[in-house]
């Protein structure tokens, strides 16, 4: 499969959470065959509510699944250990990562999970995120910028 063909859902949500003045991450759940399930934002800004992360955003609204292995879930940024949790706690089978370089997350704690994990790191991602941490470093460091979780 090629795994970037299913960026660009991800990517629109990112670009709108950032034009509501929210953090820009977006996700989007697939499943094997790269058929859309749900789509998701990061929109703790927006609802004054921290645990609206991309990724629970997008898992919420795909509403019960019999199974998450073979679930294929996109984000535009390396989840934070929040979300790196609901992908061990669910089982989701791959996640693809639209960029890794902004904030590192916690890949290799999900590949030694048996998650797939694939990195493209687009340069879109990579510059939206950029300039998102440049104009708004305050809600940055509010959760995942400065998380001492390591």
């Amino acid at each position: 499969m090629d795994f970037s063909s299913l960026l660009e859902p991800a990517l629109e949500q990112a670009q709108i959470g950032f034009e509501e003045g929210g953090v820009p991450v977006g996700a989007a759940l697939f499943d094997e065959k790269g058929t859309l399930i749900s789509l998701g934002r990061n929109r703790r800004v927006q609802e004054d509510d921290p645990s609206i992360h991309g990724e629970t955003d997008a898992f919420r609204k795909a509403g019960r699944q019999k199974s998450y292995r073979d679930k294929i879930l996109v984000t535009t940024l390396a989840p934070c250990w929040y979300c790196s949790g609901l992908i061990r706690q669910f089982n989701i089978g791959t996640v693809v990562v639209d960029e890794s370089i902004n904030f590192a997350g916690h890949l290799d704690w999900l590949s030694d999970a048996g998650v797939k994990v694939i990195e493209l790191n687009d340069p879109r991602c990579v510059e939206l995120m950029a300039r998102f941490i440049e104009l708004r470093p305050d809600i940055w460091n509010e959760d995942v910028g400065e998380c001492r979780c390591e």
